[in-house]
């Protein structure tokens, strides 16, 4: 695969549903196959499926390459020679291709009517007969197609397969394929009574036209292969070189389907995974770097990319290390990047909003003024909900700003960011007692940690955090507990949750008036 002179790769997906990992880890490979070799990456829509078609589905495929940083170089609203790169507008094409293979007695025209397709599918099925086209009307004379013609019969076209023999081709992963071709598919369409082409014509005339040099392509598409090296051969073209990527499979060793999880590029975008993870992750699905590292930019894959280094085996899907390369990720941000990162987790926009699959078992994110108590207002500019807070546009960013340090060690995806800002925007409720009070604590031991908090918090804009995190230790000990039963009730009460952001640094942010205010409000209960 290394002998062409130019590389010209393509991601071709059919517009009938969202971008899925599947879908992407192809497009993926692709790119770094291009980027790695100096070559041009192709977007082509193969939407002759005009049953399933959607628009939508269109924007999809760009803002998912756009949100991926996956560029390409022709196709799309790019253009290009070799275009138009949509298939629907290149039906004229494919009529001709398939009429020069007429002419050349490589494919027939075929007049069966759907009732007698039907009624020979029954017999082969009664009669536990291999499916597929019996061949009828490849043996009619040329009186016999011009009278049906002439008498504007419908008809499709049909490839001439041949029945004898072998159709091999070289796979770069799986190595030289063999196979017989009496098991090729006998005779498929190539094009419909509608005029419209199946994917198989459009597939193999798009390549040769588009000068695509590597097919890289799922496992999956390995049976399809000896009938388009049959196409290529009819055609008198040279085929391109193939490359069939390892499946991606989930943990329990099946096709990586909705049933394992999130799926849908869309779904792992409202779930708070940032870009850079899913590339890194997915380009090692299957495919090996650098000896000992892990984390990769797009530019470093690119560069590294080999096709020796893909495995023959099929990768397996981790959700768990997904995880780990996104907390990763994000704990690389900047402040900045942060805040631009999970205000729409916040605020509930943007990415958040995206469609997630109904059918997917897994809860629904937490965004949104609901859990932060923040929303954008008419200028894009963060607000507090509250207005009784009295905080201005620019108190809600610059309380976010001085909280993104505190929330990056503890954030595993972005939308996690709600529920812990919410402290800040919101009066949290008093909760009962006995939530309040440690497993090791009675409700009296509590109180009174509660009321040595006050002093503590009170003392803590004036000394370093070190500091207050030894002031902590120190109270806690003279009080005869530990520090962690010292601190969760302190917490619950500013808070109103077990989990936030590192308590001293929360209650600097929320201001030692406020923090204690909420302290005392909590000892009323008691």
């Amino acid at each position: 695969m290394e002998n062409i002179k130019e590389v010209r790769v393509r991601y071709a997906p059919s517009p009938t549903g969202l971008q899925h990992i599947g879908g992407v880890r192809t497009a993926l490979f692709n790119y770094l196959y291009a980027r790695s070799k100096g070559g041009k990456f192709i977007l082509r829509l193969e939407d002759t499926d005009r049953t399933r078609y959607d628009e939508k589905y269109v924007q999809n495929l760009y803002d998912t390459m756009a949100w991926l940083g996956l560029d390409w170089d022709e196709g799309g609203d790019k253009g290009g020679e070799y275009g138009p790169y949509v298939q629907s507008e290149r039906f004229a094409l494919y009529k001709e291709y398939a009429q020069k293979l007429i002419e050349n007695g490589e494919a027939y025209y075929c007049f069966c009517d759907a009732e007698r397709l039907d009624r020979i599918r029954k017999i082969q099925q009664e009669n536990k007969m291999a499916p597929g086209y019996d061949r009828n009307c490849r043996h009619l004379t040329p009186e016999e197609v011009k009278a049906n013609l002439d008498a504007g019969k419908p008809f499709v076209i049909r490839l001439k397969v041949p029945l004898e023999g072998e159709t091999k081709f070289h796979d770069h992963l799986l190595g030289d394929i063999t196979w017989k071709n009496e098991d090729i598919s006998p005779d498929p369409v190539l094009l419909k009574s509608d005029g419209f082409p199946t994917y198989h014509l459009a597939n193999i005339v798009d390549d040769h036209l588009m000068h695509v040099s590597h097919v890289m392509r799922a496992q999956e598409w390995i049976p399809s292969t000896p009938l388009h090296v049959q196409m290529y051969r009819s055609f008198g073209w040279e085929h391109p070189e193939f490359c069939h990527l390892p499946m991606v499979n989930g943990s329990d060793g099946k096709k990586l389907s909705k049933r394992h999880g999130s799926t849908s590029l869309n779904e792992f975008r409202a779930r708070g995974y940032l870009p850079q993870a899913i590339v890194n992750y997915v380009a090692l699905l299957g495919c090996s770097y650098e000896e000992g590292k892990e984390f990769y930019t797009l530019a470093e894959l690119a560069e590294n990319f080999r096709l020796e280094h893909l495995n023959k085996s099929p990768a397996v899907f981790d959700y768990k290390k997904l995880e780990y390369y996104n907390g990763n990720y994000i704990r690389r941000l900047s402040d900045e990047e942060l805040y631009k990162w999970t205000l729409p987790f916040i605020t509930g926009t943007g990415d958040a909003t995206l469609e997630i699959n109904p059918e997917n078992p897994q809860p629904k994110p937490k965004v949104g003024p609901e859990y932060s108590g923040v929303r954008l207002n008419d200028a894009g500019e963060p607000e507090c909900v509250d207005e009784s807070m009295g905080m201005t546009s620019a108190d809600v960013k610059a309380a976010l700003m001085k909280l993104m340090p505190l929330i990056r060690e503890r954030l595993h995806f972005l939308c996690d960011a709600a529920e812990m800002v919410r402290f800040l925007f919101t009066k949290p409720a008093v909760l009962p007692v006995e939530q309040i009070v440690p497993k090791k604590l009675d409700a009296a031991k509590t109180k009174e940690v509660l009321e040595a908090a006050i002093g503590f918090i009170e003392k803590l804009p004036s000394i370093s955090e070190e500091e207050g995190e030894n002031l902590a230790k120190a109270t806690a000990e003279s009080l005869g507990v530990k520090l962690g039963d010292f601190m969760m009730p302190i917490r619950m009460a500013v808070t109103g949750s077990r989990v936030s952001p590192p308590l001293i640094g929360s209650i600097l942010i929320l201001g030692a008036d406020e923090s204690v205010a909420r302290v005392r409000k909590t000892l009323e209960s008691f």
